[in-house]
């Protein structure tokens, strides 16, 4: 794997837990154990390469439908993953942030996260972003009723609305929009993740199940973003002369 040219913000949808359980005759809960475990191996495969910026969508507002025992069960899992692993982040270096409609989740957990973030807040070497009650809609709603609040108040100049400003009214304000964005299990939709901040993300999907998604394909996955031309609207002669860069 070319290390020269590594995304600076991946984004992860962590999708097949409960297939990978299925699969295997056991019960989606052991799914998500399994999903749990591999997170950490790949939240630390990404400190080891030096990406800046981690987003794991952990969580959407659509899963509060899924049956009551398996949200309980998840919020648990949720907690002790957060209660075990906050000295690991700090000692690595690692920042965690959350984005979503936190005030949803359980207080327990809530105060856990908030206990977290707090206690890695001044970390520099990398952002753990984990979008927990999260929906991309929602996050552009609230975006656009709070420049709605800022114009009423006279905060907010109509004209100087741009995507600038309306960036930092996002969840994500002052990170990085994803470089990179993975799914796994292979289905090919973003399930109203990151709506606004994947505009220009390279994509890539794998058919492996996230509880089998490993350090070697996370590799696979960089090297292959590695080999791509991002353009962002331009032309490729545009990119050359930006760049210097000549394919004689």
């Amino acid at each position: 794997m070319d290390t020269s040219n590594v995304p600076k913000h991946i984004a992860i949808i962590m999708d097949g837990n409960g297939r990978w359980a299925e699969k295997r005759s056991l019960n989606r809960i052991a799914g998500h154990r399994m999903g749990i475990k591999r997170a950490k191996e790949i939240i630390r495969a990404c400190r080891e390469l030096g990406i800046q910026v981690l987003t794991l969508y952990a969580f959407s507002t659509e899963n509060w439908n899924r049956p009551r025992r398996e949200i309980s069960t998840l919020m648990s899992l949720l907690k002790r993953f957060l209660a075990a692993e906050g000295r690991t982040l700090v000692k690595n270096n690692i920042r965690l942030n959350a984005i979503g409609a936190l005030e949803d989740l359980p207080g327990d957990v809530r105060d856990v996260l908030n206990d977290v973030m707090q206690q890695s807040r001044r970390n520099t070497g990398m952002v753990l972003n984990a979008a927990l009650s999260y929906s991309g809609r929602n996050e552009i709603l609230q975006a656009v009723k709070n420049i709605c609040r800022g114009v009423s108040a006279g905060s907010v100049d109509p004209s100087q609305i741009d995507e600038t400003l309306f960036s930092d009214h996002l969840y994500t304000a002052g990170l990085p929009d994803p470089d990179l964005l993975i799914r796994t299990s292979g289905e090919y939709r973003i399930s109203n993740f990151l709506l606004w901040q994947t505009a220009y993300t390279e994509l890539y999907i794998t058919g492996t199940l996230w509880p089998d998604f490993t350090k070697k394909d996370l590799q696979r996955a960089i090297a292959d973003y590695g080999k791509r031309e991002r353009r962002f609207g331009l032309t490729r002669q545009q990119i050359q002369k930006q760049t210097g860069w000549n394919s004689e």
